[in-house]
């Protein structure tokens, strides 16, 4: 009975939240369950990028179309559109501020179809399927899920800052960021973009 209760006082304490190699533990952990998931993505994204290979990339001319002339009640300052043409993906920036311009908003968008864009969005697809969260004084950095879309949000506490990346369906790659807007600001910018009207 002595043994059992030592040998329990000595696992309790290895598995303590405080003790390194509990920490490492968990960590390991972590890694393999990432690990997991990644190569579960790996598998389905076989077929997908098939497809998206096969998918004609949006126009240049229908990026366009698609920005919005305003995002909650900040107004469109400017638009890159084709920036990655010479890489054979399609790809627009837009740039919004609000009227003293003391809050601005950048989205990039790049199509995932075609050969390229399908190759170039399957990395971004393996990050997202990873799980993770880390957090020091000056910002947070944390993998979430909103419905059916699992992102990666950044919020830098210093300056306000808050940069999302997303996959919106299997096809398009979302960045967003906003400059003096919290993390559900931002949100809500991404949320009056209109992403089904992207194709």
């Amino acid at each position: 009975m002595k043994k059992l209760l030592t040998l329990s006082l000595v696992l309790a304490t290895l598995f303590a939240c405080e003790n390194p190699v509990s920490k490492k533990i968990k960590e390991a952990k972590d890694g393999v369950s990432n690990t997991v998931k990644a190569t579960k993505e790996l598998n389905k994204m076989g077929d997908d990028i098939k497809e998206l290979q096969s998918v004609e990339p949006l126009t240049n001319e229908e990026m366009k179309e698609w920005l919005p002339d305003e995002i909650n009640g900040m107004k469109r300052t400017g638009y890159k559109a084709g920036q990655t043409a010479y890489i054979k993906i399609a790809s627009i920036e837009g740039t919004y501020s609000n009227e003293d311009k003391s809050k601005t908003f950048k989205v990039n968008v790049l199509d995932g179809a075609g050969e390229m864009g399908a190759s170039a969005t399957a990395g971004i697809r393996m990050m997202l399927s990873m799980d993770m969260e880390e957090e020091d004084e000056n910002k947070t950095k944390r993998t979430v899920k909103k419905g059916d879309i699992k992102a990666i949000e950044e919020y830098r506490k210093n300056n306000n800052r808050t940069n999302i990346q997303l996959m919106y369906g299997k096809r398009f790659y979302i960045q967003a960021n906003g400059s003096n807007m919290d993390v559900d600001e931002t949100w809500d910018a991404i949320d009056d973009l209109d992403l089904d009207d992207l194709g």
